[in-house]
C-alpha cells in the first residue's frame, strides 16, 4: 500500500506536495519521494524514511517548478532498499516520472515482454517500474515528437490492455503535464480536486481526499475505474474513459483499516462506515452473548476507535481509552519482519492499569491479520489486572492473501487460516472472540454509496476480481511474502548497503 500525489499549480508546488505526503504518511512509512518539473528539467529527491526525514531544507529548495508528483511507500516484498523508492524515471520518450499505488499481478510476464519485444530493461524488482515502462512504450510507438491529451489517453488504453491487477498511478511528462489513471476494476483509490488562486485554477490528484482537504483543494470526484485524467502544464483539465468494460470493485480493506477516517473514498465516508461497522458488530455480540458480563469497551488505537464507540453505545457499557499509543512507532501491520512487529507492540502501546484492574474488558480491533499484535495486547490487558478479556474484530476472518497492493502475508501465516473462531480465540488468549459477518461489513460500506454493486473482498473469500489468480501465482507470492523470505531479503540488502558504503569516500556520503 502506498500514497500518491500530483499537483499542477500556478507557483512552486514543492511545499504542497510535501504537506500532502505528510497527510498520507499512514499509507507508507518506508520511503518517500518527490519529483518536480521546471521548463525541461526534472528535480528529484527520494530516499528511505518518513517524509519529514527524507526532505531537508536543501532538498526542498532544489525541488523547483509548478508541477510535480510525490509518493510514500511501504515495502511489498519485505525489502526496504532505497533503489525501489518512487517516483521512477525514464528518459525516453519525452522524459517521464511515475508514482504508483497497487500491484500488477502479471508483472513477471510484462517484464519479459518489455525486454524481448519492447527492448526495455527493468532495473528493480518493483512493478511500478514495469508500469512506467509500459506507459513509456505505449507513448513511444505513437512516433510523435509532440503529443496531446488524445495521444496520452490512447497510451493509457494500451496500459489497460496489458496490465492486470489493482493500481492507481500518477505520471509527470516533462513540459507537457500530469497524467493520473485508475485500474479497470477501481480497486485502489484515487481522487482529484481543484483550488482557486489569484493566478488561476490549480489541480491536484491524491490517493485520499483528506490530502486535498488539508491543502485547501475542493474535491471534484474520484477517478472512475478505467478512467484517465490529464492536466496540461498550463492548467487545463481533460478526462476520458479509456476502457469500456470496467468493473467498480473498490478494496473494502481501505474502509476497514488503510484509509484515514476523514477521507471520502468512492463516495463513502470512511468515518461513517466504521460507525456502522461498530453497530453491526455490537448487535452480533448481543446475539451470541445476550447475558454478557462486559464492564468496559476499549479500542486498540487508532483505527478501531470509531467502531468501538458505537459498540459501547449499543452495549450500554462504558467506553474507555485503555492504551496510550506512541505515535512515533510505524504501523505494525505494514512492518516487513515478524520480529519487528513483535518488538514494536510493547514500544507502541502501554496499558492504563486503572482501566483494566478487576474488570471484564472487551477489546475492539479493526481486523486480525497475523494475530501477533492482538495476542500481545490481550496479555498486556491481563498483566494490567483485567479479570476477563474478550476480543471483537470489526472485520471478518482474513483467510487469504491480498494480491492487489496490500502486503498481507502468505495464507499459512494468517491467523485465521484453516482455523475456527474458537481455535483463534485460544491462540490469542481471549476468553471469547467475535468476528464481524461479511454480509454486515459489505452492507456497512455500501450504505455510503449504493451504486457500488461489488467490493474487492478477496482476503475474506479467496475470490479475486481480476480472474487471473491461480494456485501457481499464490505459491510464488507465498515464497516472496513469508517472513523467512523477508528476513533474507532484508539481510541481503543490508549487506549490499554495507559493501557500498565501505567503498564510498566519506566526503561523498550524505
Amino acid at each position: 500500500m502506498c500514497g500518491i500525489i500530483g499537483i499542477v499549480g500556478k507557483s512552486r508546488v514543492n511545499q504542497s506536495i510535501y504537506d500532502g505526503l505528510t497527510a498520507l504518511q499512514h499509507r507508507g512509512q518506508d520511503a518517500a519521494g518527490i519529483v518536480t518539473c521546471e521548463h525541461d528539467r526534472l528535480y528529484l529527491r527520494k530516499n528511505n524514511g518518513l517524509v519529514r526525514d527524507v526532505f531537508q531544507t536543501r532538498h526542498m529548495l532544489n525541488l523547483r517548478g509548478n508541477m510535480g508528483i510525490g509518493h510514500v511507500r511501504y515495502p511489498t516484498a519485505g525489502c526496504s532498499s532505497s533503489a525501489e523508492a518512487q517516483p521512477f524515471y525514464v528518459n525516453s520518450p519525452y522524459g517521464i516520472a511515475l508514482a504508483h499505488n497497487g500491484n500488477l499481478v502479471n508483472a513477471e510476464n510484462l517484464k519479459k515482454d518489455l525486454f524481448q519485444e519492447d527492448l526495455r530493461h527493468i532495473n528493480t524488482n518493483s512493478d511500478s517500474e514495469v508500469l512506467l515502462n509500459v506507459l513509456a512504450h505505449e507513448l513511444q510507438i505513437l512516433g510523435k515528437l509532440k503529443i496531446n491529451q488524445e495521444d496520452i489517453f490512447k497510451a493509457v488504453e494500451g496500459i489497460y490492455k496489458r496490465c492486470s491487477g489493482g493500481y492507481a498511478a500518477v505520471a509527470l511528462i516533462i513540459g507537457i503535464g500530469i497524467l493520473a489513471f485508475r485500474g479497470p476494476n477501481g480497486i485502489r483509490p484515487i481522487v482529484f480536486g481543484k483550488r482557486e488562486t489569484k493566478a488561476g485554477t490549480e489541480y491536484m490528484v491524491a490517493s485520499e481526499s483528506a490530502a486535498l482537504d488539508i491543502l485547501g483543494f475542493e474535491l471534484i470526484r474520484d477517478i472512475a475505474p478505467g478512467e484517465a485524467i490529464f492536466i496540461s502544464v498550463d492548467g487545463k483539465l481533460h478526462t476520458q474513459q479509456c476502457i469500456k468494460n470496467s468493473l467498480h470493485a473498490p478494496c473494502i480493506f481501505e474502509i476497514i483499516y488503510m484509509a484515514r477516517p476523514d477521507s471520502i473514498i468512492d463516495g463513502i465516508s470512511v468515518y461513517k462506515a466504521r460507525l456502522r461497522m461498530g453497530k453491526t458488530l455490537a448487535k452480533k455480540i448481543l446475539r451470541l452473548y445476550p447475558k454478557h458480563d462486559i464492564d468496559v469497551v476499549i479500542p486498540i488505537p487508532d483505527t478501531s476507535r470509531t467502531a468501538a464507540v458505537q459498540v459501547a453505545y449499543i452495549l450500554n457499557r462504558k467506553y474507555r481509552e485503555g492504551f496510550v499509543k506512541n505515535r512515533y512507532i510505524p504501523r505494525t501491520f505494514i512492518m516487513a519482519e515478524q520480529n519487528l512487529r513483535k518488538k514494536s507492540v510493547r514500544q507502541k502501546l502501554n496499558a492504563i492499569s486503572l482501566e483494566f484492574k478487576g474488570k471484564n474488558v472487551l477489546l475492539i480491533d479493526d481486523s486480525i491479520v497475523r494475530g501477533t499484535t492482538c495476542k500481545q495486547i490481550i496479555q498486556m490487558a491481563r498483566d494490567a489486572g483485567a479479570n476477563k478479556v474478550y476480543f471483537a474484530s470489526a472485520a471478518p476472518p482474513i483467510r487469504y492473501p491480498n494480491v492487489y497492493g496490500i502486503d498481507m502475508p502468505s495464507a499459512k501465516e494468517l491467523l485465521a487460516y484453516n482455523s475456527t473462531t474458537k481455535e483463534i480465540a485460544e491462540k490469542i488468549g481471549a476468553d471469547w472472540l467475535v468476528y464481524q459477518d461479511l454480509e454486515d461489513l459489505i452492507a456497512c460500506a455500501r450504505k455510503g454509496n449504493k451504486n457500488i454493486k461489488q467490493f474487492d473482498i478477496s482476503c475474506f473469500t479467496g475470490n479475486y476480481i481480476t480472474g487471473d489468480i491461480d494456485e501457481a501465482y499464490l505459491a510464488t507470492l507465498e515464497n516472496h511474502r513469508n517472513d523467512a523470505a523477508k528476513i533474507e531479503n532484508e539481510s541481503i540488502y543490508k549487506t549490499e548497503l554495507l559493501d557500498l558504503n565501505n567503498n564510498i569516500p566519506e566526503e561523498n556520503m550524505e
